[in-house]
């Protein structure tokens, strides 16, 4: 049955989200000889090969279907890790992560696109902010799992938690095949001008829906910022690498436990409320560089869990389903395009100046979008 696809979505989420090579992969990065910098090219490379497949990808899933592009997907996510289990050095840590890349914009925007027109099939659509932030939950509770195991491996072994996660991303290969297409997905036409179409519908014609997207997006660039550089503080303020899989298992928990509850607090206006303590904590954050501002990185994530599902269920509401994946990936474009464009300056800076700068400059971005995004979103409410 089609509404099979939620749980079988969650599970996915789960086994996608399971990293257990995440809170050591800096450290893994080093350990073959890359620099920070060089560990932030790698990121760079990640998302800038997110962003380029991104809104292609979205497309793809609107013009053959989600299941298939979530198929794809999984196969070059397990790719990827293939790469970093049986391969070493910078350009073949690349292409890995390229694959890896690859992996992410496939799954973006057709995970969720999927869900929502399952739960329009269901006429159950009005749920939709209950089960995402569910799902959302999943994946946090899972990689806060895999945080704790991943770090306890990392001390016997620093590569077994990458080995290890490469066999469980296996999984994710079966569990997408047995995915259904619901019904209700009216497919787009194949023509470079419905793509065209769909973004000048949404980045320019419908302003809420270009600010939403661009607001949701830089809260993204934000978040996705603070998991990058969590490590290198933990090394800043001399946390020993024992505790970094516990941390990491925390912070995750901190999201998980507030999305699971962010339908209590589904309201446009809280966005207003959440970019403000977003920003507060980002600039404590690069005034405290001490055990004080792990308190602000905490903060972070607990706003990262609260309005992810929530961003996500307001640019759900203003858009129809047969070009919902292209511009849920528009979205993730923005993300990815952006962070590849500061992170190796931010890694560049780290390693001639100080961590305390990339962090100061960070702040002055977040800063300079959120405040604009929430003032055009409030004139546009305003008007209305």
């Amino acid at each position: 049955m089609r509404k099979h696809n939620i749980i079988k979505l969650h599970i996915l989420k789960g086994i996608s989200w399971f990293m257990l090579s995440m809170p050591i992969i800096v450290i893994f990065f080093q350990d073959h000889g890359l620099s920070l910098a060089q560990i932030m090219q790698l990121q760079a490379a990640y998302s800038l090969s997110v962003a380029i497949f991104e809104i292609p990808s979205g497309y793809i899933a609107d013009l053959f279907g989600r299941k298939k592009t979530i198929v794809l997907s999984t196969l070059f996510s397990f790719f990827g890790f293939l790469i970093f289990s049986f391969f070493s050095g910078f350009n073949e840590f690349i292409i890995a992560e390229i694959c890896v890349g690859i992996g992410g914009s496939l799954m973006s925007g057709s995970d969720t696109a999927l869900m929502y027109d399952t739960l329009i099939e269901e006429n159950e659509q009005k749920t939709y902010t209950k089960v995402e932030g569910k799902n959302y939950a999943i994946g946090n509770f899972s990689e806060s799992i895999a945080g704790v195991v991943g770090g306890l491996l990392a001390v016997n072994h620093l590569y077994l938690p990458v080995y290890l996660q490469t066999i469980i991303l296996f999984f994710s290969i079966p569990i997408s095949l047995s995915l259904i297409e619901p019904k209700v997905n009216k497919k787009l036409a194949l023509s470079f001008q419905s793509i065209k179409n769909v973004l000048y519908f949404s980045l320019i014609k419908n302003l809420n829906l270009k600010w939403l997207i661009i607001f949701s997006s830089f809260m993204g660039v934000a978040t996705l910022s603070i998991a990058w550089l969590a490590q290198p503080f933990f090394q800043e303020i001399n946390i020993p690498i024992l505790y970094f899989g516990l941390l990491w298992a925390l912070l995750n928990l901190t999201a998980g436990l507030l999305s699971f509850n962010s339908h209590k607090f589904n309201s446009k206006n809280n966005i207003f409320k959440y970019s403000i303590i977003m920003i507060v904590s980002f600039i404590l954050l690069s005034i405290y560089q001490s055990l004080v501002g792990l308190i602000f990185i905490f903060i972070i994530y607990a706003v990262r869990g609260l309005v992810t599902p929530l961003l996500k269920n307001l640019i759900n509401i203003n858009i129809s389903s047969e070009k919902r994946a292209t511009i849920l990936s528009i979205r993730s474009f923005i993300i990815r395009i952006s962070f590849a464009s500061i992170a190796p300056f931010l890694g560049f800076i780290a390693d001639k100046k100080s961590l305390q700068y990339s962090f100061f400059i960070l702040t002055i971005i977040i800063i300079i979008t959120l405040c604009l995004s929430c003032y055009k979103l409030y004139k546009l409410d305003k008007k209305k």
